[in-house]
């Protein structure tokens, strides 16, 4: 049974379901350990973990999800343990914060450019208090009847090759591996199975300061989990993971409970953390 899921999303960025939303339900599906990993943003942290305290059996582990780009794609890193009170922490994702705005704004000019009018007052009315980004408008996209789905709106104009793709602030994955190790967090690749050349690139990433790299994700399929799991092994890294869930809904979305790493996972994290700690 999975009790460990590292990889989570509310409407404090790009999911739908309220952090406190979020943590019930991992509650009612019988995990034990999980992270709140929101792009670009800490906000839904005292909520989840306030939300927590109904549940004594469930720890919350505080933690962000960082986009970084690389040449013809990009690349996310978790953070986990990461400590909300760091100011020049939280300046740094307000500013990524901003750029994502700037670039929503952008996309629905190239879409109106392109004869697919879209409100961006909409746009802003679905992100609510969440960080604006790419979900958002193609969510408006699809409420406009321009597309039948999310995935469609990436496809054929949003995503990095589409007509109405704009660039946001750009951060390599060294710069945020760094980032987030002055904050005392500890860096994790988030879905190598997207990343092109990666074992390439692991090594200046170690250096960077990366301890872990997902491997339980998407599917307990062993021809997806085995590789990831070498790879790991093979650079000292931890084994994370998750489910990568934003209840969107769409067909096959993998779900909190499904997917996710062992306890020994946790353990490791919540050891590595307290030895960097006593230094």
């Amino acid at each position: 049974m999975v009790q460990v899921d590292l990889h989570l999303h509310t409407t404090r960025s790009d999911g739908t379901l309220t952090p406190t939303q979020m943590v019930d339900l991992v509650a009612e599906r019988g995990l034990t350990v999980v992270a709140i990993t929101d792009h670009d943003s800490t906000d839904g942290l005292e909520e989840a973990i306030a939300a927590a305290r109904a549940h004594p059996q469930l720890t919350v582990l505080p933690g962000v999800e960082i986009s970084t780009d690389v040449p013809g794609g990009e690349v996310h890193i978790l953070a986990y343990f990461v400590d909300r009170d760091d100011v020049d922490f939280q300046q740094t994702l307000v500013r990524f914060r901003q750029s994502r705005f700037e670039r929503g704004r952008k996309m629905v000019e190239k879409l109106e450019a392109l004869g697919v009018t879209l409100s961006w007052e909409r746009v802003l009315e679905i992100a609510g208090d969440a960080s604006v980004g790419r979900p958002h408008v193609a969510r408006a996209m699809v409420e406009a009847g321009h597309v039948v789905s999310t995935q469609e709106a990436f496809d054929h104009y949003l995503g990095r090759n589409g007509p109405a793709y704009a660039d946001r602030e750009k951060l390599t994955p060294e710069e945020a591996i760094e980032i987030a190790a002055a904050n005392g967090a500890l860096p994790v690749l988030a879905h190598p199975i997207y990343v092109e050349n990666v074992e390439t690139n692991l090594p200046s990433w170690k250096r960077a300061g990366l301890v872990g790299i997902e491997v339980y994700y998407r599917s307990n399929d062993a021809r997806e989990i085995d590789p990831m799991l070498a790879l790991a092994h093979r650079h000292g890294l931890i084994p994370c993971g998750g489910s990568d869930y934003h209840a969107n809904g769409h067909d096959g979305e993998v779900e909190p409970g499904s997917v996710g790493p062992p306890m020994e996972t946790f353990e490791r994290l919540a050891a590595l953390k307290a030895e960097r700690d006593r230094r």
